[in-house]
């Protein structure tokens, strides 16, 4: 929000409605609109009614997932400006106002106070091949769930002699593995059709430890990495940065990876940060050098995910591949940064 905007506009959205509360001059207006199109373009059309015009109005809204992101989208492209704000942020705001009562109405003047106060950084939608290949990751990824879930159940089975049940898993299973492969094969397709996606996927793929499935989950999650400021904002919004726990003369926790940032962007990086911990040449040095010092073998890998994290960023940022002997990226391990 910049000092132009006078007017400030909260939506908690819900599967089915979005409660809104208009802040201006001190005064708030409520109203209810359903969450689908045609509620979109009348909430629009209500805010333009109430004389908010789009350069002076903020709207704010919690990061709700698939229900949130429609409504953002249709609001940014009719011109609105509008952020999405994690959760946390406004859990926290809340508490520090004390406040009592959670309900839909309540939360949506809570979201209007936050927009005045913080001011939060607007929000700019992922472009529609993005969007798209994070729903075909998301749904390769429950397949994969299912496919381990199943065959938890396959072992049970075999291990009381259910032959039945053994069978109808063992069917469920080959089903499954069908449409994983499908799956991969389209992510791969959706990727190679688009140029920008496809050019990314080069460069990630050029570091060592980092293979296809986890190429389509950090474009997926990450969206264009180059929205970030640096590579240390990257690595805040997958939460591998380090947290500190020193106050006083009492206080000496140990140091964590804080983990606050994108569980799913977090989990696929692990894997990758164990392989890269042993074949990438960069990395297996600066990991070798915290084993040396006696950090635990957990949290080196830890750091190895930060610093991969730090390629990431690097390698789509400068458009060049990986590079173990740029001079630069040896400086940059050594002085830990």
């Amino acid at each position: 929000m910049n000092e132009q905007a006078t007017c400030v506009v909260g939506i908690d959205v819900s599967k089915r409605k979005l409660d809104i509360a208009l802040l201006a001059n001190s005064k708030t207006k409520s109203k209810v609109f359903d969450n689908m199109p045609a509620g979109h373009r009348e909430l629009a059309q209500w805010l333009l009614e109430r004389g908010t015009g789009q350069e002076r109005t903020h709207i704010c809204m919690e990061a709700t997932g698939p229900y949130s992101e429609a409504v953002a989208i249709a609001l940014v492209e009719s011109g609105w400006r509008v952020s999405v704000v994690n959760p946390a942020r406004i859990k926290g705001f809340a508490q520090g106002e004390l406040a009592r009562n959670k309900t839909d109405r309540a939360d949506a003047s809570l979201l209007a106070r936050f927009c005045a106060a913080m001011r939060p950084s607007l929000w700019t939608p992922p472009s529609a091949e993005w969007r798209e290949l994070c729903g075909w990751v998301d749904r390769l990824q429950a397949l994969k769930d299912m496919h381990q879930q199943e065959s938890n159940r396959l072992e049970a089975h075999m291990a009381t002699g259910q032959a039945s049940l053994v069978e109808s898993v063992r069917t469920h299973l080959d089903w499954l593995m069908q449409q994983i492969g499908t799956l991969e094969r389209d992510i791969d397709d959706h990727i190679n059709r688009h140029p920008e996606l496809k050019r990314d996927a080069e460069l990630l793929r050029s570091i060592p430890g980092i293979g296809n499935t986890t190429v389509a989950k950090v474009l997926a999650y990450a969206g264009d990495v180059r929205r970030f400021a640096n590579a240390k904002a990257l690595a805040a919004f997958i939460g591998v940065t380090p947290r500190q726990r020193l106050s006083g003369s009492s206080v000496r926790g140990r140091t964590m990876m804080s983990r606050t940032g994108h569980a799913d962007l977090r989990r696929a990086l692990y894997m990758p940060g164990l392989v890269a911990r042993r074949h990438n040449p960069v990395l297996r040095v600066f990991g070798d050098r915290l084993r040396a010092t006696g950090l635990a073998p957990k949290a080196v890998v830890g750091a190895v995910m930060r610093k991969m994290a730090h390629l990431i960023y690097g390698v789509i940022k400068s458009g060049q591949p990986f590079d173990a002997n740029f001079p630069g990226l040896k400086i940059d391990l050594q002085d830990g940064i």
